[in-house]
């Protein structure tokens, strides 16, 4: 069994990010390609790939899968064991619920909010768009937290798909320095010590510098 993830920028990719994180949550081991995002040659050197002309993409046995959610899916019916959805189904129902609401919403926020790891500057004024994102978003992770069956830091208690989906959404908030809820800070302070995340951070601003 063997993956190969093909990801943009660490510093830029909040897609990629998630298609990551998944694999850590699933203990699967992997190489990676990484093709600079916003040059002339990215989407050729995509295209090489996949024919969606997108990251993130994970190379397996069973043929290239696209998309980060579809990416998600398919780990956690190879890794069972690893439970990257909550075990009671109704957290389950909820945690895909919220999934796919961060995979097709939440415009405004990328848009005003670019992901960059190396950002740390609060955006004034914030555009009312982007500030019902945030609220919505905030509401969201509080309906995670009401159904959770497992204590812990997370959305669901224990680490799942939807903290990796959420995880460039603590970035945004904390490198635009967005004022939140002692609970949801304490939120995004759990994501950043997560180890998986932790690297790709380190990488991420490795390649500011390089």
């Amino acid at each position: 069994m063997s993956f190969h993830l093909i990801i943009g920028d660490k510093l830029h990719s909040s897609w990629s990010l998630r298609g990551a994180l998944a694999l850590d949550l699933a203990g699967a081991a992997y190489t990676e390609t990484l093709i600079k995002l916003g040059q002339p040659d990215t989407r050729a050197l995509i295209l090489q790939h996949s024919a969606t002309g997108k990251v993130p993409l994970l190379k397996t046995e069973h043929g290239t899968i696209a998309d980060s959610l579809a990416i998600a899916e398919y780990l956690n019916e190879r890794f069972p064991a690893a439970q990257l959805w909550p075990a009671d189904i109704k957290a389950r129902a909820q945690a895909r619920s919220a999934c796919a609401q961060m995979h097709s919403g939440f415009f405004a926020l990328r848009g005003n909010l670019p992901f960059d790891l190396s950002h740390d500057q609060a955006l004034v004024p914030m555009p009312a768009e982007a500030q019902a994102d945030i609220e919505r978003i905030i509401a969201l992770w509080a309906e995670c937290r009401a159904v959770a069956s497992e204590r812990g830091p997370y959305l669901f208690g224990r680490l799942s798909v939807a903290d990796a989906f959420f995880a460039p959404v603590a970035v945004r908030l904390r490198t635009y320095r967005v004022e939140l809820s002692a609970e949801d800070q304490a939120y995004i302070d759990a994501i950043y010590l997560w180890p998986a995340f932790k690297a790709w951070q380190q990488a991420g601003l490795e390649e500011v510098q390089g």
